[in-house]
C-alpha cells in the first residue's frame, strides 16, 4: 500500500509543478494584458511591450497544449472510468478555438511593422481577446479541477 502511494505521488506529483508553473505564466500574462489594456492609446514606443504580450500568449498556449493538457490526458486515461476522457473531449475543442484566435492576434501584432500598422485597432483587439481568454481560463480551470484534482485525491 505504501508503495502504491509512493508510485502515485511519483507519477502525479510532477504534474502539480507543471500546472503551478503554467498558472504562474498565466498570472504574468494577465498582468501584461491589464497593463496594456488600461493604456488606452498606443504609440510606436509601445511596440516592444505588445510584442512581449504576443510572445507570452504563444508561450502560454503552447505550454497548455504540449505539456499541461498532455499530462491531464494521461491522468484521464489512467482513471478512464470517471468520465474524465469525455470531459477532456468536450473542453479541448473549445480551448482549441481560442488558440486559433491567439495565433491570429499574434500574426497581427508580432512584428514591429505589423504592430505599428495596427495600433489604432489594438484597444479593440485587446478587449476581444480579454473576453475570449477569460472563457479559455474557465475551461482550463475546469480541466484542472475536474481531472487533476479529482485524480490526485483518488491516487492519494
Amino acid at each position: 500500500m505504501l508503495e502504491g502511494c509512493k508510485t502515485a505521488q511519483e507519477r502525479w506529483g510532477g504534474v502539480h509543478e507543471i500546472i503551478d508553473r503554467w498558472l504562474e505564466q498565466r498570472r504574468q500574462l494577465v498582468e501584461m494584458w491589464v497593463y496594456l489594456r488600461d493604456r488606452g492609446e498606443f504609440t510606436p514606443t509601445d511596440t516592444p511591450k505588445i510584442q512581449n504580450l504576443c510572445e507570452m500568449m504563444i508561450d502560454y498556449v503552447s505550454a497548455g497544449h504540449f505539456t499541461v493538457y498532455e499530462q491531464l490526458a494521461r491522468e484521464a486515461k489512467e482513471f478512464h472510468d470517471d468520465g474524465a476522457v469525455t470531459l477532456l473531449g468536450q473542453l479541448l475543442p473549445l480551448i482549441e478555438e481560442s488558440t486559433q484566435v491567439v495565433i491570429e492576434f499574434n500574426d497581427k501584432y508580432d512584428t514591429k511593422a505589423h504592430c505599428n500598422a495596427q495600433l489604432e485597432a489594438l484597444p479593440f483587439s485587446l478587449q476581444a481577446m480579454t473576453v475570449m481568454m477569460m472563457e479559455r481560463f474557465q475551461y482550463e480551470d475546469q480541466l484542472i479541477r475536474e481531472l487533476h484534482e479529482a485524480h490526485s485525491e483518488k491516487s492519494a
